[in-house]
Protein backbone atom coordinates (compact mmCIF):
# COMPACT_ATOMS: atom_id res chain seq x y z
CA UNK A 1 0.00 0.00 0.00
CA UNK A 2 2.81 2.38 0.85
CA UNK A 3 4.53 1.62 -2.47
CA UNK A 4 1.30 2.42 -4.27
CA UNK A 5 1.07 5.75 -2.51
CA UNK A 6 4.69 6.52 -3.31
CA UNK A 7 4.12 5.92 -7.01
CA UNK A 8 1.18 8.36 -7.14
CA UNK A 9 2.38 11.69 -8.47
CA UNK A 10 1.91 14.66 -6.05
CA UNK A 11 0.06 16.57 -8.73
CA UNK A 12 -2.73 14.01 -8.60
CA UNK A 13 -3.16 14.65 -4.88
CA UNK A 14 -3.39 18.39 -5.45
CA UNK A 15 -6.03 17.83 -8.15
CA UNK A 16 -8.10 15.66 -5.80
CA UNK A 17 -7.72 18.19 -3.04
CA UNK A 18 -8.87 21.01 -5.32
CA UNK A 19 -11.90 18.97 -6.45
CA UNK A 20 -12.90 18.18 -2.87
CA UNK A 21 -12.45 21.81 -1.86
CA UNK A 22 -14.58 23.01 -4.78
CA UNK A 23 -17.30 20.43 -3.97
CA UNK A 24 -17.28 21.48 -0.32
CA UNK A 25 -17.67 25.11 -1.32
CA UNK A 26 -20.58 24.22 -3.60
CA UNK A 27 -22.27 22.19 -0.85
CA UNK A 28 -21.81 25.05 1.60
CA UNK A 29 -23.25 27.49 -0.93
CA UNK A 30 -26.22 25.17 -1.58
CA UNK A 31 -26.85 24.78 2.16
CA UNK A 32 -26.61 28.56 2.61
CA UNK A 33 -29.12 29.12 -0.23
CA UNK A 34 -31.55 26.63 1.36
CA UNK A 35 -31.20 28.21 4.80
CA UNK A 36 -31.70 31.72 3.41
CA UNK A 37 -34.71 30.55 1.35
CA UNK A 38 -36.41 28.94 4.36
CA UNK A 39 -35.64 32.01 6.52
CA UNK A 40 -37.08 34.38 3.91
CA UNK A 41 -40.17 32.17 3.49
CA UNK A 42 -40.86 32.25 7.24
CA UNK A 43 -40.45 36.02 7.32
CA UNK A 44 -42.83 36.40 4.38
CA UNK A 45 -45.39 34.09 6.04
CA UNK A 46 -45.23 36.02 9.33
CA UNK A 47 -45.57 39.36 7.55
CA UNK A 48 -48.63 38.20 5.59
CA UNK A 49 -50.22 36.64 8.71
CA UNK A 50 -49.73 39.77 10.85
CA UNK A 51 -50.23 42.67 8.48
CA UNK A 52 -51.53 41.15 5.30
CA UNK A 53 -50.62 44.13 3.18
CA UNK A 54 -54.30 44.89 2.49
CA UNK A 55 -55.03 41.31 1.40
CA UNK A 56 -58.56 40.05 1.94
CA UNK A 57 -58.75 37.67 4.94
CA UNK A 58 -60.29 34.97 2.75
CA UNK A 59 -57.36 35.05 0.30
CA UNK A 60 -54.67 35.51 2.94
CA UNK A 61 -53.99 31.77 3.65
CA UNK A 62 -53.68 30.98 -0.07
CA UNK A 63 -51.40 33.95 -0.72
CA UNK A 64 -49.28 33.02 2.31
CA UNK A 65 -48.85 29.38 1.26
CA UNK A 66 -48.17 30.32 -2.37
CA UNK A 67 -45.52 32.87 -1.38
CA UNK A 68 -43.86 30.50 1.09
CA UNK A 69 -43.58 27.56 -1.27
CA UNK A 70 -42.65 29.79 -4.19
CA UNK A 71 -39.64 31.14 -2.28
CA UNK A 72 -38.69 27.64 -1.12
CA UNK A 73 -38.95 26.22 -4.65
CA UNK A 74 -36.63 28.95 -5.95
CA UNK A 75 -34.20 28.17 -3.12
CA UNK A 76 -34.24 24.44 -3.90
CA UNK A 77 -33.61 25.04 -7.61
CA UNK A 78 -30.77 27.44 -6.79
CA UNK A 79 -29.22 24.95 -4.37
CA UNK A 80 -29.38 22.13 -6.91
CA UNK A 81 -27.82 24.31 -9.59
CA UNK A 82 -24.92 25.03 -7.22
CA UNK A 83 -24.00 21.35 -7.02
CA UNK A 84 -24.06 20.96 -10.82
CA UNK A 85 -27.59 19.71 -11.55
CA UNK A 86 -29.07 21.35 -14.64
CA UNK A 87 -32.24 23.39 -14.11
CA UNK A 88 -33.85 22.07 -17.31
CA UNK A 89 -33.65 18.49 -16.05
CA UNK A 90 -35.16 19.58 -12.74
CA UNK A 91 -38.15 21.12 -14.50
CA UNK A 92 -38.63 17.97 -16.60
CA UNK A 93 -38.54 15.74 -13.52
CA UNK A 94 -40.99 18.00 -11.67
CA UNK A 95 -43.34 17.96 -14.67
CA UNK A 96 -43.32 14.17 -14.88
CA UNK A 97 -43.78 13.86 -11.12
CA UNK A 98 -46.65 16.34 -11.21
CA UNK A 99 -48.41 14.38 -13.94
CA UNK A 100 -48.06 11.11 -12.02
CA UNK A 101 -49.26 12.69 -8.78
CA UNK A 102 -52.20 14.32 -10.58
CA UNK A 103 -53.36 10.98 -11.98
CA UNK A 104 -53.08 9.33 -8.57
CA UNK A 105 -54.83 12.10 -6.66
CA UNK A 106 -57.82 12.98 -8.81
CA UNK A 107 -60.06 13.61 -5.80
CA UNK A 108 -57.50 15.95 -4.28
CA UNK A 109 -57.23 17.86 -7.54
CA UNK A 110 -61.02 18.18 -7.54
CA UNK A 111 -60.81 19.80 -4.12
CA UNK A 112 -58.10 22.15 -5.39
CA UNK A 113 -60.23 23.15 -8.38
CA UNK A 114 -63.21 23.69 -6.09
CA UNK A 115 -61.06 25.77 -3.73
CA UNK A 116 -59.92 27.98 -6.59
CA UNK A 117 -63.53 28.49 -7.71
CA UNK A 118 -64.60 29.33 -4.15
CA UNK A 119 -61.82 31.90 -3.89
CA UNK A 120 -62.62 33.44 -7.27
CA UNK A 121 -66.42 33.60 -7.02
CA UNK A 122 -66.51 34.34 -3.27
CA UNK A 123 -69.86 32.78 -2.21
CA UNK A 124 -68.66 33.37 1.36
CA UNK A 125 -65.88 35.12 3.24
CA UNK A 126 -64.05 34.57 6.49
CA UNK A 127 -66.45 35.30 9.35
CA UNK A 128 -69.64 34.38 7.46
CA UNK A 129 -72.03 31.78 8.85
CA UNK A 130 -72.89 29.33 6.07
CA UNK A 131 -74.81 26.11 5.51
CA UNK A 132 -73.02 24.11 2.83
CA UNK A 133 -75.17 20.99 2.91
CA UNK A 134 -77.99 22.21 0.71
CA UNK A 135 -79.94 23.55 3.68
CA UNK A 136 -79.73 20.33 5.71
CA UNK A 137 -77.72 21.95 8.51
CA UNK A 138 -75.21 19.07 8.59
CA UNK A 139 -72.35 21.18 7.18
CA UNK A 140 -72.90 24.53 8.88
CA UNK A 141 -70.69 26.91 10.82
CA UNK A 142 -68.67 30.11 10.79
CA UNK A 143 -65.93 30.24 8.14
CA UNK A 144 -62.50 30.52 9.77
CA UNK A 145 -60.14 29.74 6.87
CA UNK A 146 -60.30 28.71 3.21
CA UNK A 147 -57.41 26.60 1.90
CA UNK A 148 -56.85 24.93 -1.45
CA UNK A 149 -57.99 21.55 -0.10
CA UNK A 150 -60.41 22.23 2.77
CA UNK A 151 -62.47 24.95 4.42
CA UNK A 152 -62.26 25.23 8.21
CA UNK A 153 -65.57 25.92 9.98
CA UNK A 154 -66.43 26.52 13.62
CA UNK A 155 -69.84 25.03 14.46
CA UNK A 156 -72.28 26.77 16.84
CA UNK A 157 -71.25 24.42 19.68
CA UNK A 158 -67.57 25.39 19.26
CA UNK A 159 -66.41 22.25 17.41
CA UNK A 160 -63.92 22.74 14.58
CA UNK A 161 -64.83 21.02 11.29
CA UNK A 162 -62.75 20.67 8.13
CA UNK A 163 -64.93 20.35 5.02
CA UNK A 164 -63.46 19.32 1.61
CA UNK A 165 -63.90 22.10 -0.90
CA UNK A 166 -65.46 19.65 -3.36
CA UNK A 167 -68.30 18.92 -0.92
CA UNK A 168 -69.07 22.64 -0.61
CA UNK A 169 -68.84 23.36 -4.31
CA UNK A 170 -71.09 20.44 -5.33
CA UNK A 171 -73.99 21.56 -3.06
CA UNK A 172 -75.93 24.76 -2.65
CA UNK A 173 -74.46 27.18 -0.10
CA UNK A 174 -76.64 29.29 2.19
CA UNK A 175 -74.84 32.37 3.45
CA UNK A 176 -76.65 33.77 6.50
CA UNK A 177 -74.24 36.71 6.87
CA UNK A 178 -74.12 38.13 3.34
CA UNK A 179 -77.28 40.29 3.39
CA UNK A 180 -77.48 43.07 6.00
CA UNK A 181 -81.07 42.26 7.07
CA UNK A 182 -82.99 39.09 7.82
CA UNK A 183 -86.67 38.20 8.30
CA UNK A 184 -88.14 36.40 11.30
CA UNK A 185 -91.34 34.35 11.04
CA UNK A 186 -92.64 33.46 14.48
CA UNK A 187 -95.74 31.24 14.72
CA UNK A 188 -98.16 31.85 17.60
CA UNK A 189 -101.23 29.78 18.49
CA UNK A 190 -104.43 31.40 19.72
CA UNK A 191 -107.67 29.70 20.67
CA UNK A 192 -110.54 30.29 18.25
CA UNK A 193 -112.77 31.03 21.25
CA UNK A 194 -110.75 34.22 21.92
CA UNK A 195 -110.83 37.48 20.02
CA UNK A 196 -108.32 36.81 17.23
CA UNK A 197 -108.36 40.43 16.01
CA UNK A 198 -107.50 41.67 19.48
CA UNK A 199 -104.61 39.18 19.65
CA UNK A 200 -103.32 40.40 16.27
CA UNK A 201 -103.36 44.04 17.44
CA UNK A 202 -101.50 43.12 20.64
CA UNK A 203 -98.80 41.20 18.78
CA UNK A 204 -98.41 43.99 16.23
CA UNK A 205 -97.91 46.49 19.07
CA UNK A 206 -95.33 44.16 20.66
CA UNK A 207 -93.33 43.95 17.44
CA UNK A 208 -93.48 47.71 16.85
CA UNK A 209 -92.25 48.44 20.38
CA UNK A 210 -89.06 46.40 19.98
CA UNK A 211 -86.18 48.74 18.94
CA UNK A 212 -84.45 45.93 17.04
CA UNK A 213 -87.39 45.53 14.65
CA UNK A 214 -86.99 47.57 11.46
CA UNK A 215 -89.72 50.01 10.52
CA UNK A 216 -89.31 49.19 6.84
CA UNK A 217 -90.47 46.63 5.87
CA UNK A 218 -93.21 47.15 8.44
CA UNK A 219 -94.01 44.36 10.94
CA UNK A 220 -96.90 42.09 9.97
CA UNK A 221 -99.18 39.80 11.96
CA UNK A 222 -101.57 37.55 10.04
CA UNK A 223 -103.62 34.36 10.34
CA UNK A 224 -102.01 31.63 8.27
CA UNK A 225 -104.23 28.60 9.10
CA UNK A 226 -106.69 26.99 11.51
CA UNK A 227 -105.78 23.71 13.23
CA UNK A 228 -107.78 21.73 15.80
CA UNK A 229 -109.77 24.58 17.38
CA UNK A 230 -106.81 27.01 17.29
CA UNK A 231 -105.80 29.86 15.01
CA UNK A 232 -102.12 29.94 14.00
CA UNK A 233 -100.80 33.48 13.69
CA UNK A 234 -97.55 34.50 12.00
CA UNK A 235 -95.51 37.40 13.38
CA UNK A 236 -93.29 38.59 10.51
CA UNK A 237 -90.61 41.18 11.27
CA UNK A 238 -87.25 42.28 9.84
CA UNK A 239 -84.05 43.14 11.69
CA UNK A 240 -80.32 43.60 11.13
CA UNK A 241 -78.30 40.39 11.19
CA UNK A 242 -76.21 41.48 14.19
CA UNK A 243 -79.35 41.80 16.38
CA UNK A 244 -81.45 39.05 14.79
CA UNK A 245 -81.00 36.36 17.43
CA UNK A 246 -81.43 38.76 20.36
CA UNK A 247 -84.70 39.96 18.83
CA UNK A 248 -85.84 36.38 18.20
CA UNK A 249 -85.32 35.23 21.80
CA UNK A 250 -86.84 38.41 23.22
CA UNK A 251 -89.99 38.25 21.10
CA UNK A 252 -90.42 34.54 21.81
CA UNK A 253 -90.25 35.27 25.54
CA UNK A 254 -92.74 38.16 25.46
CA UNK A 255 -95.36 36.62 23.16
CA UNK A 256 -97.06 34.53 25.82
CA UNK A 257 -97.26 37.37 28.33
CA UNK A 258 -98.62 39.69 25.65
CA UNK A 259 -101.41 37.23 24.82
CA UNK A 260 -102.23 36.82 28.51
CA UNK A 261 -102.53 40.59 28.86
CA UNK A 262 -104.84 40.58 25.83
CA UNK A 263 -107.15 38.08 27.65
CA UNK A 264 -106.20 35.24 25.31
CA UNK A 265 -106.12 31.90 27.09
CA UNK A 266 -103.56 29.15 26.51
CA UNK A 267 -104.83 27.22 23.46
CA UNK A 268 -105.46 23.51 23.85
CA UNK A 269 -105.83 21.33 20.79
CA UNK A 270 -109.17 19.49 21.00
CA UNK A 271 -111.07 17.27 18.58
CA UNK A 272 -114.69 16.20 18.65
CA UNK A 273 -115.70 12.70 17.59
CA UNK A 274 -119.29 12.08 16.47
CA UNK A 275 -120.35 8.43 16.10
CA UNK A 276 -123.19 8.28 13.61
CA UNK A 277 -125.19 5.04 13.35
CA UNK A 278 -127.05 4.87 10.06
CA UNK A 279 -130.57 3.47 9.64
CA UNK A 280 -129.36 0.72 7.31
CA UNK A 281 -126.92 -0.48 9.92
CA UNK A 282 -129.73 -0.61 12.51
CA UNK A 283 -131.91 -2.64 10.16
CA UNK A 284 -129.14 -5.09 9.44
CA UNK A 285 -128.53 -5.58 13.13
CA UNK A 286 -132.23 -6.25 13.79
CA UNK A 287 -132.31 -8.80 10.97
CA UNK A 288 -129.32 -10.66 12.44
CA UNK A 289 -131.10 -10.78 15.78
CA UNK A 290 -134.23 -12.27 14.13
CA UNK A 291 -132.22 -14.96 12.37
CA UNK A 292 -130.49 -15.96 15.60
CA UNK A 293 -133.67 -16.11 17.73
CA UNK A 294 -135.10 -19.49 16.45
CA UNK A 295 -131.88 -21.20 17.41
Amino acid sequence: MQSLLVQVHPSNWSFLWDALAALALRLCAAAAILWIGWWVSRRVANWIARRGGGIDPTLRPIVRDTAVWGVRLIAVIGALSQIGIQTASIVAVLGAAGLAIGLALQGTLQNIAAGIMLLLLRPFRVGDYIDGGGGSGVVAGTVEEVNLFTTRLTKPDGICEYVPNGALWSNSIRNYSRNPTRRLDLEVEVSVRDDVNHAIDALRALAAADPRVLASPAPQVMVIRFDDSIAVLNVRVWSNIDTFWEMRWELSRKVRQTLNDAQCSLPLRTRELHIVQTQAADAGQDQRQVQQSPQ
